[in-house]
């Protein structure tokens, strides 16, 4: 399983695996409980290679945020996302303290936590962005 594999589906707690392409959507299953649906063609669906972070330079993609969370935490599952805002923030800044203070909320960083977590618990040790070909002849 791969990290351009996992979905994130806009309304649906957790994440999901990307299993097939359906007549009305695509078919998921849950990280959480590995239980399969039918995401509907309606439903705003994400891969998370495609997710980035705001910074106070360049956006950074959520499998290098993902990446410092592995290395601060040694491996092991971070803070939980339920944690108050104050220890949520402290947190966050520790992994990535360049974010941009304004435009990234307690919710996005919850959501990271969280996201990271699962896939913690679902056996990812990289986080690696799809590498894309380019050949030149």
């Amino acid at each position: 399983m791969e990290l351009r594999d996992i979905l994130a589906i806009s309304g649906q707690p957790g994440l999901y695996k990307y299993i097939a392409q359906s007549m009305r959507g695509v078919i998921v299953e849950s990280l959480l409980d590995g239980k399969r649906m039918n995401a509907s063609s309606n439903a705003r669906v994400s891969a998370l290679t495609e997710i980035s972070m705001f910074t106070e330079g360049e956006d950074i993609a959520l499998a290098d945020v993902f990446t410092n969370i592995w290395n601060y935490t040694g491996g092991k599952e971070t803070i939980s996302h339920k944690e108050s805002a104050d220890k949520i923030e402290a947190e966050f800044a520790k992994v990535l303290p360049e974010y941009d203070r304004e435009r990234v909320h307690v919710s996005d960083m919850k959501k990271c936590f969280a996201w990271y977590n699962i896939l913690v618990q679902a056996g990812f040790t990289e986080f690696k962005l799809p590498e894309y070909n380019n050949d030149e002849e």
